[in-house]
């Protein structure tokens, strides 16, 4: 077995032991720790990027809690896969927090976005050996590790505050001027996002309101590529809202809808979704 799949092995392996001895410790009921599910939404938009084309998207997850309501943490996988078949590009991330006091959490994300057009993807690649990619001898990993921490908000304060960087991975390369000439350097820009939320509910319907902002300011003129959320410049890249409630179904079963109105102010993009959640 490859090392690093037998690394990675491994680790899931240690994280699941340590959330069974967790739930050894608290009372038994009857709510399962893992839970499963899905959001079909009419288009991906992540912080103000449209990763999805002109597809709607299905965007599966499994999860598993474990913990108390002072020290919770949790295990997941995420992805988006488009189904109109001309969206090739797709999502499949795995993600680890640990939450305080349900107030504070910190995640760190795996992001990997497979082409469904290559037999290969490379999943386990995780070369950062920048004299390897710069020869050619072996290609950049295509994963990028992300890690958040946030304050979660409480009923008295209804306000959210997430600053979250790219540690590792497939980043936006770091360019430096030299001689008036923007030179890549073997270095990622360890990419930065900061977004502030507001929820509230009025007559059972729930509002988000949400403002991201990419804190990297690439130096387009002189040469430098786009920054890792496509930005020019440093700006508001994720402006908007989001409304959802229940739909009753059934007395025992109720439909999660929701809809966004999300607008990229830097890029002069804006964007409308509908999801349903199962």
């Amino acid at each position: 077995m490859n090392r690093k799949v037998k690394l990675f092995s491994v680790l899931f392996a240690i994280l699941l032991s340590a959330g069974s001895l967790f739930a050894q410790e608290e009372i038994a009921t009857e709510e399962s720790p893992w839970s499963v599910g899905a959001d079909f939404v009419s288009r991906y938009i992540w912080r103000g990027v449209n990763l999805g084309g002109s597809s709607p998207s299905i965007q599966p997850y499994m999860e598993f809690d474990f913990g108390s309501d002072n020290h919770a943490f949790t295990i997941g996988a995420w992805g988006a896969y488009s189904i109109s078949g001309t969206q090739t590009g797709q999502e499949a991330d795995l993600y680890v927090s640990y939450t305080v006091k349900e107030m504070f959490s910190l995640t760190v994300t795996d992001y990997f976005f497979p082409d469904e057009t290559v037999g290969r993807n490379k999943y386990f690649n995780y070369n950062m050996d920048w004299d390897k990619i710069n020869s050619g001898e072996k290609a950049q990993t295509g994963h990028v590790l992300e890690a958040a921490i946030s304050f979660n908000g409480t009923e008295k304060i209804p306000v959210s505050l997430m600053f979250a960087m790219n540690i590792w991975g497939a980043d936006s390369q770091k360019f430096k001027e030299e001689a008036g000439v923007m030179v890549p350097q073997d270095k990622i820009v360890m990419s930065k996002y900061l977004e502030l939320g507001y929820s509230t509910e009025v007559k059972g319907v729930a509002i988000d309101v949400f403002a991201g902002m990419a804190l990297d300011n690439p130096e387009i003129a002189k040469g430098e590529p786009t920054g890792f959320y496509g930005q020019e410049a440093a700006g508001v890249i994720n402006l908007g809202f989001t409304l959802s409630k229940e739909i009753k179904i059934t007395d025992n079963y109720s439909l999660p809808v929701f809809g966004s109105l999300i607008t990229n102010p830097e890029a002069e993009n804006i964007f409308m979704v509908f999801g349903i959640s199962f």
